[in-house]
């Protein structure tokens, strides 16, 4: 979506009759499509291909020797079953920048699962940190494991363009959810490793920053952000 939106022409390959299954992610709908599927859907063309068949696979490898980028989210080996895979996409595409997102990566004990957001997210420990402080493991309202995953190969296709402008070939990325969440817990991972600190729930609040959090009024909620001596200082200037 993200290349999409800087000016790519993107093919969404769906399975025959029914499509992606985001499409029926509701409520709510618009008209036959869920808003969900519209909001990660725009700036795409899409078509049905039956890749297990013969004749869908030779159309997928149609489309990779034109092509600039190929993404899939199958469970690791599953293409290439079909040789649609990395090492055969290499063979007759060698232009291609093939990106793989999965759960759990390609190899380790669940490299075979499927990979949810939420699934992903606690094991990588964002639902342990998440919530109430002295409360149960919360989910993030969005898939922020989800997206930061996107974001993380959106920025790797980036590179591997700018790669393949010097070299003339492409290469094989792999992202994966979980990879993806345990960098994303950034200075608390630092805490626990240089540290010896384990992380833990704070509801709005921050361990190492005070005023950091959501307070509670008459009227609902109010969120100071001080983060430093100087910011508190004009913080406790604020006529009220």
């Amino acid at each position: 979506m993200l290349l999409g939106d800087l000016g790519a022409e993107v093919l969404k390959v769906e399975k025959p009759g029914q499509g992606d299954e985001t499409r029926r992610w509701g409520p709510p709908f618009r008209s036959s499509e869920s808003t969900y599927f519209l909001s990660v859907n725009r700036n795409k063309k899409s078509l049905t291909v039956d890749i297990k068949k013969p004749a869908g696979q030779q159309i997928v490898t149609e489309l990779a020797k034109k092509c600039d980028i190929l993404i899939e989210n199958y469970v690791p080996g599953k293409l290439h079953q079909m040789g649609l895979g990395y090492q055969e996409m290499q063979e007759i595409a060698p232009q291609l920048i093939y990106c793989s997102i999965s759960g759990y990566g390609t190899s380790g004990p669940y490299a075979q699962r499927a990979g949810y957001d939420v699934i992903a997210a606690a094991l990588g420990g964002l639902l342990h940190i998440t919530g109430p402080q002295d409360g149960e493991p919360c989910k993030v309202g969005v898939a922020m494991t989800d997206l930061a995953t996107g974001l993380y190969a959106h920025g790797a296709i980036m590179a591997a363009l700018l790669q393949r402008s010097k070299t003339g070939r492409g290469q094989h990325i792999d992202c994966n959810l979980l990879s993806t969440q345990v960098s994303c817990l950034a200075n608390l991972s630092s805490n626990y490793l240089n540290g010896g600190q384990e992380a833990k729930r704070w509801g709005t609040a921050h361990e190492s920053i005070v005023p950091y959090q959501a307070f509670s009024t008459k009227d609902g909620y109010f969120v100071v952000g001080a983060a430093n001596d100087k910011q508190f200082q004009i913080l406790c200037n604020v006529p009220v």
